[in-house]
């Protein structure tokens, strides 16, 4: 872990200041539009633009890194990001912050494939795990951080978006001062969504659910969290813990994954993921129980990400993985950005609790779908017990497919590993 963080410091220290930014404003939004007097419809089409927009910037930045090359992407977008951030506060207008986060996230998805590939050139076959470990860590630190930082100053003034959008602006420094060669970039063609689909339905419909799930829980959970009166203190740390779940809860699943068949574990945390839907509507007046609620959810609908993935490599072949990885990200997208607007609808409609009426019924959803494949298909290890044989790589939500490329190998580096050793 020393050896990844010497040689790749400068890019985590960067990413890290960069969540710090991006995790302060997805909370600042929700708190200010509150404030504002958005409704809740008019804030959840807000947040599904960002996922609109990250969703293009993954298929459209590998483009624009092969005509100008990585760091003039990676200067340019991180340029619109800082300058984007500053605008809210100067345009506090529905339509005019929708389409900020448009830019917005597709900057940060251009970014997040830049620093990932520079992540994957800077690893090798012998660390790649650590360090997509440690950069997942970061990361976390860096969102939950975030949150501390929005009791330094009025949501009502413009102290915090400036604040948000200088931590933007630093983090690039130790990125683009850094002495390490650009990395070269290739992308592997998507695998068509009716192929991916057959391979695994679990790992497809899955993926669709959960993109719903992290969409509601990133950008709508301040907005309910402001909808039922809570301090802005209150908000940081409810919002922070469900980030502080997803960072607690990924290694000990990610053991249990190893060790179990998958679906039995996906089955199990979509019950406890809508269990915490129900302890936040019937317990939703006590603090403490909605924090618990909020670190249950997070810790167990992030986990499920990497889960699923690794689930549906369990029936590819090592040479159809990279493909595969480029249509789960699809179709998570497609749930990503559908998710807030049924959010804000259910909020519409039925109050606060249909925030967690939403997230516990998709995690319902997705248990029972769990429960029909498991009649319609044995597991993949069902006729042995060494689950040692498969492995999993921790990865977030909003990770780039570059990301998700460098799991992928690392999934195929220690299957041939195994097989060398048997």
């Amino acid at each position: 872990m020393l050896q990844v963080l010497g040689s790749a410091w400068a890019l985590l220290l960067g990413m890290m200041l960069l969540q710090v930014g991006n995790g302060m404003q997805g909370t600042l939004l929700g708190v200010r539009g509150g404030i504002e007097g958005f409704t809740t419809f008019e804030l959840s089409i807000i947040t599904s633009a960002y996922f609109a927009g990250f969703l293009g910037g993954s298929r459209l930045t590998p483009g624009l890194i092969r005509r100008v090359g990585h760091v003039r992407v990676f200067a340019a977008l991180g340029s619109f990001i800082s300058a984007a951030m500053v605008l809210y506060p100067a345009v506090a207008e529905p339509w005019a912050w929708t389409l900020v986060r448009v830019v917005i996230g597709f900057s940060f998805s251009g970014v997040y494939v830049v620093a990932e590939s520079w992540l994957n050139d800077a690893s090798d076959n012998h660390n790649r795990g650590k360090a997509l470990s440690l950069y997942m860590i970061v990361q976390m630190i860096g969102i939950v951080s975030g949150q501390a930082l929005l009791n330094v100053s009025s949501p009502a003034g413009f102290q915090l978006f400036v604040i948000a959008s200088v931590l933007v602006s630093i983090s690039f420094a130790p990125i683009l001062l850094s002495v390490s060669p650009s990395p070269a970039f290739g992308t592997t063609k998507p695998m068509s969504l009716r192929k991916l689909y057959k391979v695994s339905p679990t790992g497809f419909v899955g993926m669709a659910i959960l993109g719903g799930v992290f969409a509601a829980q990133f950008g709508m959970s301040a907005v309910y969290a402001t909808s039922i009166g809570l301090s802005v203190p209150q908000i940081s740390a409810f919002v922070g813990t469900i980030f502080m779940g997803a960072m607690l809860m990924q290694y000990p699943i990610g053991w249990m994954s190893d060790r179990m068949d998958r679906r039995r574990l996906i089955f199990g945390l979509a019950i406890l993921g809508s269990g915490s839907g129900m302890l936040g509507i019937v317990m939703g007046e006590s603090y403490a129980a909605l924090l618990g609620a909020a670190f249950l959810m997070g810790g167990v609908s992030n986990p499920l990400y990497s889960l699923l993935i690794a689930y549906t490599n369990d029936f590819l072949d090592h040479d159809d993985m990279p493909a595969a990885s480029g249509g789960l990200i699809f179709v998570n997208g497609l749930g990503a950005i559908a998710g807030p607007v049924v959010t804000g609808y259910a909020m519409s409609r039925m109050g606060p609790d249909g925030f967690w009426v939403y997230m516990g019924g998709l995690m319902i959803l997705l248990a029972a779908y769990i429960a029909y494949r498991m009649t319609q298909r044995p597991s993949p290890y069902a006729d042995t017990a060494d689950y040692d044989l498969v492995t999993y790589a921790p990865l977030s939500p909003s990770s780039s497919p570059i990301a998700v490329e460098v799991a992928q190998e690392i999934y195929i580096d220690n299957a041939n590993d195994d097989e060398t050793v048997s």
